[in-house]
């Protein structure tokens, strides 16, 4: 409900005029009496159907425990490999989505694997509707896969364990599909992210293009005002707090304590918007909430060593974007240059768990600029929502069905993008679009180049970050503190008793369970609700007591919002007043004058060089090449300056390559590096590149049905040429000795 105006003074009879405010203004006395009896019988039907629903979620929640906490998938699916049984054991395990029958899968189409986060809560959300990553990528035709995890974990678990099993799962998807076009595109949802980032890294041979969505990278950017939850760490004193909790639960760490920190994030929701809106819409909700509390409530767990990696490589350390994670023998670095795949990125601007700038600034930390980036063979693409929540982009129908549904459509051509920036833009298709029918469903996706600067511009520049720095060396004194003098004592008194009591003391749980049949009191509800149901009387929307109370609640919620917005004021202030003292960097030997800023980029001279040898490699290419290579360097080098690449003219390249012969039809893979080379050889010497075109292309007849399918190729998004783009295609006929057309306005 939209917020009511502030009543205005009227001066002219001296009182405050709010008649239209007023839902009971315009009631006549006898009738408003026959309103609020109405009122009154529904308010007490809805109150006790209400706590019916309570009682249900909390019999669901019992029944879910008993059975496992299976994932909450729509889908069937049957077990591939369980990680349990590998050498190194995790409990995670690759599951194969059964395909309805009436979408059946395509062998020969790249598969897509989905890896759900563990953050506290059970797998499945990736799947948890027929309009979702997975219900889009099976209408698509795409054999799915899903990495699932199992509530404990395996004893002795770590993250690496776990970063085997996944690529043990790589593996066997790329076995199981050896005539698809393409290898396994994979998603990671939030946490699944950073895990589906660092396998990239150290087993890049495995994976196609991979998509992040809403995962967090960059953990110490945000915006000042913003962000709350990554002041967390420092004000908790760093990581230390994690070892305690994992140690009083006997070297398990409860994930319901990270739902716990969600729901702190928005204290409206969590404690009234949620409950009201199931008991204002007691009819048509139960349904939707308690589908969601199945899995908001399935609390799964960690190992100490796991929650510890976690926080003080990621969380506090931030140590990914800055290439220090290291494997537990030092001998491996995670070296996000080593991702060969291109990378997608979806975030979004209502997202407060993984907002924008955590998901994109590993960027900036990587790259010092786009030139950069191409020069490491990279392509990275993100796509940013205007307004849904981080919990949205996983379970929302309508971004399913845009977002998710044009990135999957688009997947093919990202994996043959030219190496660089760009920023995928969706926008519904207009009738007087050229080429209409190249467009595949109701919206156009375009990609349009960016620079680093435009990533940084999302955010308030990065000098803030530098208080992280100092966070970073508290958090390591408090942690070797805690684990010499606290953590053998508290292991001492903590053993599998005492561990499960606090467990079941965990505030959301044992409301769950005391909400439930297992409790004697709540036995009679279930009958005295059933009769409710019977003698059901809703009361009309227009009724000005259901108005009073909408306007009530939200009032309540503004009241909580309010409190929000001044205790993350003050959480900031506190932060900032700590961790930006100069005596308190001094204190941890840091040297706030340096003036850090961002993550420091290591002088790696074996990327360098490794550098300098594809350099060398790719200029013995200027003169020699297949058609294909001339074609695709002609079309790349005629549209140098456009700084928009839409699906249009890689559907006709699509559609060229169909209807080729199939011994002169190129791969996607041999399409891939076509395009890659040929990019790379244009940043080395374009002059050198366009003049050795000849070379490529000896005979006339291959120079004039290689500019005929350019020139069809380069006008499918506009219908015609740009100035730029003609005043290139004509210097390629002036080298190659064929006019294509003898009279050609530009305009035309």
């Amino acid at each position: 409900m939209a917020k009511r105006d502030t009543a205005s003074p009227d001066f002219s009879t001296g009182t405050t005029a709010i008649a239209e405010e007023n839902p009971f203004g315009s009631w006549p006395t006898s009738e408003l009496g026959a309103q609020a009896l109405s009122y009154w019988i529904d308010s007490y039907q809805r109150t006790w159907l209400f706590w019916d629903v309570l009682r249900e979620r909390g019999n669901v929640f019992v029944e879910h425990e008993k059975g496992g906490k299976p994932p909450v998938l729509v889908f069937e699916y049957e077990t591939v490999v369980d990680g349990r049984t590998l050498e190194d054991p995790a409990n995670y395990a690759l599951v194969r989505i059964t395909p309805p029958v009436d979408h059946p899968t395509d062998p020969t189409k790249r598969p897509f694997v989905v890896i759900d986060p563990r953050a506290g809560h059970g797998p499945g959300i990736g799947g948890s509707k027929i309009d979702s990553e997975i219900g889009i990528a099976l209408r698509a035709g795409h054999p799915c896969y899903f990495v699932m995890f199992f509530p404990k974990p395996c004893p002795g678990q770590t993250i690496e364990s776990v970063a085997r099993a996944e690529g043990v799962f790589l593996k066997k998807v790329c076995e199981l599909h050896p005539d698809a076009e393409g290898k396994p595109f994979v998603i990671g949802n939030c946490q699944g992210g950073w895990a589906l980032m660092i396998l990239a890294a150290v087993a890049p041979d495995l994976f196609g293009p991979i998509l992040l969505a809403g995962s967090p990278v960059s953990y110490w950017a945000g915006v000042e005002g913003k962000n709350p939850m990554r002041y967390t760490g420092g004000l908790l004193g760093g990581s230390w707090l994690s070892s305690f909790m994992s140690d009083i639960g006997n070297g398990t760490f409860d994930g319901s304590y990270l739902v716990q920190n969600f729901e702190n994030l928005n204290p409206s929701n969590t404690l009234w918007g949620k409950q009201y809106n199931l008991y204002s819409k007691i009819d048509t909700e139960p349904e939707r909430f308690l589908e969601f509390e199945k899995w908001w409530g399935g609390y799964f767990f960690l190992n100490k060593k796991e929650i510890e990696w976690i926080v003080q490589n990621l969380f506090v350390g931030n140590k990914l974007s800055a290439n220090e994670v290291k494997s537990a023998d030092g001998k491996t670095t995670v070296n996000l240059y080593n991702i060969q795949s291109p990378i997608v990125v979806f975030a979004s601007w209502g997202d407060n768990i993984t907002p924008p700038q955590q998901a994109l600034n590993w960027i900036p930390d990587l790259y010092d600029s786009v030139d950069e980036i191409r020069a490491h063979d990279q392509t990275i693409v993100y796509c940013l929502h205007e307004k849904i929540g981080h919990l949205g982009i996983f379970v929302s129908a309508k971004v399913a069905g845009r977002e998710h549904a044009e990135i999957v459509s688009a997947i093919d051509m990202i994996d043959v993008l030219p190496p660089g920036l760009y920023e995928a833009k969706i926008e519904d298709t207009r009738p007087e679009m050229p080429h209409l029918e190249l467009i595949e469903g109701r919206y156009l996706i375009t990609f349009e180049m960016r620079t680093i600067d435009d990533i940084l511009a999302l955010g308030d520049g990065r000098v803030h970050e530098q208080a992280f720095e100092v966070v970073k060396r508290v958090s390591e004194v408090n942690q070797g503190l805690y684990d010499t003098f606290l953590s053998p004592v508290v292991q001492a008194m903590s053993n599998e008793l005492t561990a499960q009591w606090w467990r079941m003391m965990q505030p959301d749980r044992l409301q769950r369970y005391m909400l439930s049949d297992m409790n004697p009191g709540m036995w009679p509800l279930k009958t005295f609700a059933r009769m409710v149901r019977e003698q059901r009387k809703p009361v009309s929307p227009d009724n000005p007591f259901v108005q009073f109370e909408a306007q009530m609640s939200e009032g309540i919620e503004n009241l909580l919002d309010t409190y929000r917005d001044l205790r993350d004021t003050g959480c900031e202030r506190l932060f900032k007043s700590i961790y930006e003292s100069p005596s308190v960097a001094a204190a941890v030997g840091l040297d706030r004058s340096a003036g850090q800023q961002g993550a420091p980029k290591p002088d790696d001279w074996l990327r360098n060089e490794l550098g300098r040898l594809k350099k060398l490699e790719h200029e013995s290419f200027i003169e020699q090449g297949s058609s294909l290579d001339a074609a695709v360097r002609m079309l790349l080098y005629q549209g140098q300056d456009t700084q928009v690449i839409d699906e249009r003219p890689f559907r006709l390249v699509q559609q060229f390559i169909r209807e080729a012969p199939s011994d002169k039809r190129p791969t996607l893979t041999q399409l891939k590096q076509a395009f890659r080379r040929q990019s790379f050889i244009l940043l080395l010497d374009e002059e050198r590149a366009v003049n050795s075109l000849p070379k490529l292309l000896p005979e006339m007849d291959q120079r004039r049905q290689a500019l005929e399918l350019v020139y069809h190729i380069a006008t499918a998004r506009a219908g015609k040429l740009n100035d730029s783009q003609d005043a290139r295609f004509r210097r390629i006929e002036e080298i190659l000795g064929v006019t294509l057309f003898e009279a050609r306005p530009a305009s035309e």
